[in-house]
């Protein structure tokens, strides 16, 4: 296994499993080249790649067949430089031996003089054998060719082993030569479409990051064959002078489908630029900005809502094309999420107007909400009386709980005020889930929101009671011990109070802790119904960032294609022939599903809780309102 961030240290182990010797290569001393497996059977003509800059390696991106004219040649890569970005050049020469090109091979090894390069790599496949045999051509300063060969380090091996004598030595030195000889170049073998449309992602955990470190020969490797895209664009039904092998060489993979959403996307997106601009316009209104109209719009789901789909909409509308692999993968996450709302909102809309779902929703509605009444006029009873055999202070009692009591009433009123125009609410209101399943669950939490108003009042009135008489009792327990607290540097310093402060003060602490057990009962019932109505407005807060944030394109990318998403590679050994070099090939590793949610998680106006539970149990213990979502305009990753 060979993670991304290795570069030129690349050791190869190749294991006996038979008990043998077991050799090592360190990268150091070990030319790797890498191989598209497309151009393994490719006919002879000449190799088109990149050497890989600080490191002692090379990548071959296609086999220009012969015939051709070296001019032609040149001119051909000079115009690919310039479209793709890539410094290509011709690495060497690649033979398939056939019948009739004996003198073919010492004719590619001639045109080394044409294409002058430091090294010209003669790689040739020999008949009825899967490696392949590779020699090196270098040109020295004097820009003689000067072919690194096995035979002169037999004949100073032999020389030296004529000196020591022995006819065993010789021969077992010569075949560590040849070893030796052998395992000079490595071959990379490499899926040459998988590389140029994966993305190698950096890995974690104090890794540096390749975007202000200089980028490892693994992805420089995967950058070289990604943007070689017009390189790929010859194929065979060209009629140009020039043929050559590559992953496309038997025709261009497109999709008539693709091409025409591309054609289409342009006057789409102009269209929905407009209607945008429009709606910001009508936003931007002077009436919108004023107080209670802000303020409301803060705190509706469903206008939170509209705003983050208009932004979401003016990201995925821009006709200008994605500048890198990040922002294409944002727009694509927010435009399958986009659609995938909208279609689970037509299936909801299909159920409501079907067999008249809605009449049946509004003439349960207010009934629940009149049994919800009831049931909280029993438990204002039952807390008047002796609740559980506590005994309460009947005066305090009853002043709370006719007070709660007057609020069911008024609520009582206000639903069956409302009860006609409910099922009109429900109807229109269900017409916003064509706009997607978010704005119909929005509207659903604000709904919750306005029917559970009188609960909402009640943990309000309990808790400032509540808190008041914590405050109150912690302060006269300070006047009570000599102590005070010191605002300026906020901390506790002592005082001396006279007997009148001493005895005031002690008389309100005996009243306030009498009077505790009562408000304190109050505010634990209405906190725990706040809490539930709090829990299912959160329930649906979740539901609606979890669709507006959940990266669908890149999980159904990493289980269709996974290679896409590369994480590293790792490496298996793909032939050992004697006579030939070493040949690897490289698979790639793609990455975890949950590091793509993580990655690609496109940030939202989240709704998780702001503070932690130490915190939220404190708050509710010194009776602090809480507040447990967070505000809906703060943006979160």
């Amino acid at each position: 296994m060979l993670s991304q961030q290795q570069t030129g240290s690349v050791k190869v182990d190749k294991r006996v499993s038979a008990g043998g010797r077991t050799p090592s290569i360190s990268g150091d001393m070990v030319l790797k080249i890498f191989f598209p497996q497309c151009c393994n059977r490719a006919e002879s003509g000449l190799l088109v790649g990149r050497w890989i800059s600080g490191h002692d390696s090379a990548v071959v991106l296609a086999v220009i067949h012969y015939p051709f004219i070296p001019g032609q040649v040149k001119q051909y890569i000079q115009q690919m430089q310039a479209q793709s970005g890539v410094e290509l050049s011709v690495l060497g020469s690649w033979s398939l031996p056939k019948e009739g090109q004996e003198g073919m091979e010492s004719f590619l090894r001639d045109l080394s003089t044409i294409f002058p390069q430091e090294r010209w790599l003669q790689i040739k496949r020999q008949m009825g054998k899967t490696g392949f045999t590779c020699e090196i051509l270098n040109r020295n300063q004097n820009g003689k060719v000067v072919q690194q060969d096995a035979t002169k380090k037999k004949k100073k091996a032999k020389q030296k082993v004529e000196d020591v004598g022995g006819e065993k030595e010789e021969q077992q030195q010569e075949e560590e030569e040849e070893e030796e000889e052998e395992e000079k170049v490595i071959f990379v073998h490499y899926e040459q479409r998988k590389v140029m449309l994966s993305q190698l992602h950096p890995i974690e955990n104090g890794v540096p990051d390749p975007k202000t470190e200089p980028p490892s020969e693994l992805r420089q490797v995967f950058q070289t064959v990604a943007r070689s895209q017009p390189l790929f664009f010859l194929d065979k039904y060209d009629d140009g002078p020039l043929k050559s092998t590559h992953w496309q060489s038997e025709g261009r993979e497109a999709s008539i489908i693709v091409e025409l959403l591309k054609q289409a996307s342009i006057p789409v997106c102009l269209l929905v630029g407009w209607l945008l601009s429009i709606w910001t316009w009508i936003c931007n209104m002077r009436i919108f900005s004023l107080y209670p109209l802000r303020f409301l719009s803060s705190k509706l789901s469903t206008c939170v809502q509209v705003s983050y789909r208009t932004e979401h909409m003016r990201a995925i509308s821009s006709v200008k094309r994605a500048s890198g692999h990040t922002e294409f993968m944002r727009k694509a996450n927010i435009l399958v999420s986009f659609l995938v709302d909208v279609a689970l909102g037509m299936l909801l809309i299909s159920w409501l107007y079907r067999d008249d779902h809605i009449s049946t929703l509004a003439n349960t509605l207010v009934p629940a909400a009149d049994h919800v009444a009831k049931e909280l006029e029993e438990l204002l009873q039952w807390l008047m009386g002796a609740p559980a055999g506590l005994k309460m202070n009947r005066a305090l009692d009853q002043v709370l709980g006719r007070f709660f009591l007057y609020h069911i009433h008024l609520w009582i009123s206000y639903i069956h005020l409302m009860s006609p125009f409910i099922e009109g609410i429900l109807w229109y209101g269900g017409l916003s889930a064509c706009l997607g399943l978010t704005f119909a669950l929005s509207l659903l939490s604000d709904m919750i929101a306005l029917l559970t108003f009188h609960i909402y009042c009640f943990y309000v009135y309990g808790a400032r009671l509540y808190c008041l008489k914590i405050y109150g009792l912690s302060s006269l327990w300070r006047l009570f011990r000599g102590k005070k607290w010191n605002v300026l540097r906020q901390r506790v310093d002592s005082c001396s109070y006279d007997m009148d402060q001493l005895f005031i003060g002690t008389l309100l602490f005996t009243i306030l802790l009498f009077l505790l057990p009562t408000t304190a009962l109050y505010y634990l019932v209405f906190t725990l119904l706040r809490l539930v109505v709090v829990l299912v407005q959160g329930v649906l807060h979740l539901s609606v960032d979890f669709i507006n944030s959940f990266p669908l394109f890149a999980v159904g990318l990493r289980v269709c294609r996974s290679y896409r998403l590369a994480e590293g590679v790792k490496f298996r050994v793909l032939c050992e022939e004697p006579g030939t070099a070493l040949h690897l090939l490289m698979e790639i590793n793609p990455l975890k599903c949950s590091t793509v949610v993580q990655t690609y998680r496109t940030p939202t106006y989240s709704c998780y809780p702001k503070d932690s539970w130490a915190a939220l149990v404190k708050k509710l213990f010194v009776g602090e309102l809480i507040y447990p979502w967070r505000h809906k305009t703060t943006k979160t990753d």
